[in-house]
């Protein structure tokens, strides 16, 4: 029969923050991440816990039976009796124990009774098993978490469950015979998250009616304003316990018991904590224990429980529990106990059944594995670097849980992280691409308020100007070569046609002409741009190549035009004389032109105007201001990016200025945008 018991725990999802700390600390792995929530998955839980007490967030509580206890309580037609388990006095450490049991009296308990009395039933039980020479290993059942974990994922093990019911289902049995078949409800409370899941086992039908954690037992006690210094001083009801209150701590089975744990005899094995206890049974599957009885635990002893809200550690817990044993020896009657014990033992049944539910998943095979952890950039063994951050031990373990919908690829830090960079870099290189586009789209905009005024002066001058040309000429037809009213008349034709080619430019400059690609040879553009300009004899050009690849797809017309510029303003800047250096580089994605003289550089304080329209520091008569500025929109309509460097002082080093250019090689898929005035011949 597949039977699915009832959640002990749930997720409090606004508190969880996916720290992956419950998937680590969970030995049965039934902790699912969907969608970046942890949710326990009830089908799998073994109750043991471990989340609730590592989780600093308190996204995992236990579900609480408080209000279920409550409607019990309220019911006079039936009394209510509390199962105390033997932790108890690592959790109530403010008084003496008698104040607690009052207390819970005063909650309308009618009995309180001490599990221990079950424990020592059940220790004799063990004791019996191992003497009776049964040559067949057993696995002790008193943890029910270490029960539920056999049944679920080592359920060929279910057969090697010792038969015997836990203390608490053993003095539930007690109790009842006690009654002699009067009504009575049993509360148990404890430590233990998983008798919770033990309560409602269909193995153990009708047994426990409800499991309160101490921690839930507090909450009851403060809610009801019940303290100690107002209830009166009480004992357990009868059958008090012996050694069975040892079962609290590690180990604690074997002394009630009366069992050696001699580990030349190797008849008895003993183990606690989440990983040990895996560990352990999965050795007694493989046939690795060589012993009669696996005594295992998934808590450090019951002491160390998720239900236990005490903050001593576990030592001091250890402690008060041995206190509490050897105080309660002190006043024990030993004869009584031993009519008890031999009385119960003969009177209630003992034994118990297990019933498989395997909780399983298949494995993935290789293929699919791999394709996991490829997924994640795990490609070769060198990729797994198992760091432990996802929850799971291995890179291959997590794989495993992707493939049981359990995990998800973003558990994964070092592969979040890659993704994240990734993620980063390319917002990176967008924003810089919006950023180009902006300014592009900005100098665009200037530019063309700029054309417009600048078409409107220029038609509104040229005729006039026409006017004075045509004029100026004739009466030059009109004079003697050799008198001085001929030279005022060549003057005035010289400086007419001046005008006229600026009022051309400023036309020129307010047309928008598109980039028009096609593969050229950077070199050749240099050399025309070289040839185009002539530079004056006091000046000296050198060509530096660097590039392995000197084609690129470009608008020739336009980067001569911008090679001319820059080159002209750099002769500019020299006027006795120097050294202009370009040079061509670049690599697979991009050519860089780098224009560089050995004039009187630019002040630092102008660099940021250089590229706007009309601004100029050249002298009177000399420049319009519009050579950079169109430069600047060339460079931007292909994508590319300019920037100067210059130094004017000395005493820092050689002066000169470094225009650099660098634009892209190949033709990108993106939209051009355009610019006013390409092809405006040099003048700046």
């Amino acid at each position: 029969m597949n039977r699915t018991l009832g959640g002990s725990i749930e997720t409090v999802p606004e508190r969880c923050r996916v720290c992956y700390t419950c998937v680590r600390e969970c030995p049965a792995k039934a902790i699912r991440i969907n969608n970046g929530q942890a949710e326990v998955i009830a089908s799998r839980c073994i109750g043991c816990g471990n989340c609730v007490r590592v989780c600093s967030q308190k996204a995992k509580r236990v579900v609480s039976t408080i209000e279920q206890v409550r409607e019990m309580l309220a019911d006079r037609q039936v009394p209510v009796a509390a199962l105390l388990a033997p932790s108890f006095p690592a959790e109530f450490i403010e008084h003496d124990y008698q104040y607690l049991i009052g207390q819970i009296r005063a909650l309308g308990f009618a009995a309180v009774h001490e599990v221990g009395f079950g424990a020592d039933l059940v220790a004799r039980r063990y004791r019996e098993l191992v003497d009776s020479g049964d040559a067949r290993p057993q696995i002790a059942t008193t943890c029910p978490a270490v029960v539920l974990y056999v049944e679920k994922f080592q359920p060929q093990l279910v057969e090697h469950l010792a038969p015997v019911v836990s203390p608490m289902v053993a003095m539930a049995r007690v109790v009842r015979h006690q009654r002699r078949g009067q009504p009575v409800r049993l509360v148990f409370i404890g430590p233990c998250i998983a008798k919770k899941c033990e309560a409602v086992d269909a193995c153990v039908p009708g047994e426990i009616d409800a499991a309160l954690t101490f921690a839930e037992l507090r909450t009851m006690i403060a809610e009801a304003g019940i303290r100690p210094e107002d209830v009166t001083l009480d004992d357990f009801d009868p059958p008090h316990a012996s050694l069975g209150g040892l079962f609290a701590v590690s180990r604690g089975l074997l002394q009630a018991a009366e069992l050696p744990d001699d580990l030349l005899a190797r008849d008895v094995i003993a183990t606690e904590g989440r990983t040990s206890f895996v560990d352990a049974i999965k050795a007694f599957d493989a046939g690795r224990l060589d012993a009669r009885l696996l005594e295992a635990l998934a808590c450090e002893g019951c002491i160390s429980g998720a239900g236990i809200s005490s903050s001593e550690s576990l030592f001091e817990r250890r402690a008060r529990v041995s206190d509490y044993v050897r105080h309660r020896l002190t006043t024990f009657d030993k004869n009584t106990w031993r009519r008890n014990l031999h009385h119960y033992a003969g009177a209630i049944n003992l034994t118990r059944g297990f019933e498989a539910n395997d909780q399983r998943i298949p494995m993935p095979t290789d293929g699919e594995l791999r394709d996991i952890l490829a997924r994640m950039g795990k490609t070769g063994p060198e990729d797994e670097l198992n760091c432990g951050a996802c929850g799971y031990d291995t890179c291959r373990e997590h794989a495993i849980a992707i493939h049981r919908k359990l995990a998800e690829n973003e558990m994964c830090l070092p592969y979040t992280i890659e993704r994240l960079n990734h993620t980063v870099g390319e917002l990176a290189a967008s924003n810089e691409e919006l950023a180009d586009t902006r300014d592009a789209l900005m100098h665009s905009e200037r530019l063309a308020s700029m054309g417009q005024l600048a078409a409107g002066v220029a038609h509104e001058v040229n005729n006039p100007l026409g006017v004075v040309l045509m004029y100026a000429h004739m009466l030059r037809e009109e004079v003697e070569p050799s008198s001085q009213l001929r030279e005022d008349l060549d003057m005035i034709v010289e400086q007419a046609d001046r005008c006229k080619r600026i009022v051309s430019r400023l036309l020129h400059f307010a047309r928008q002409n598109k980039v028009v690609r096609a593969p050229c040879n950077i070199r050749e553009l240099v050399e025309r741009s070289l040839h185009t300009l002539n530079l004056p004899p006091p000046i000296t050009p050198e060509v530096v190549h660097r590039e392995a690849d000197p084609i690129a797809d470009l608008d020739d017309d336009q980067i001569i035009q911008v090679l001319t510029n820059l080159l002209s303003n750099a002769a500019d800047a020299m006027p006795n004389g120097g050294v202009i250096t370009v040079t061509t580089s670049g690599d697979h994605n991009q050519v860089t032109l780098e224009v560089r003289d050995t004039g009187v550089g630019i002040p630092a304080e102008v660099l940021p105007k250089i590229f706007e329209p009309f601004f100029t520091t050249k002298q009177i008569g000399r420049g319009t201001g519009l050579g950079l500025a169109v430069t600047y929109g060339i460079v931007k309509m292909h994508r590319g990016d300019i920037t100067v460097q210059s130094n004017t002082d000395a005493g820092a080093g050689p002066t000169g200025t470094t225009v650099r250019v660098t634009l892209p090689r190949r033709l990108r898929e993106v939209a051009a945008v355009d610019e006013p005035g390409a092809g405006v011949p040099a003048e700046a």
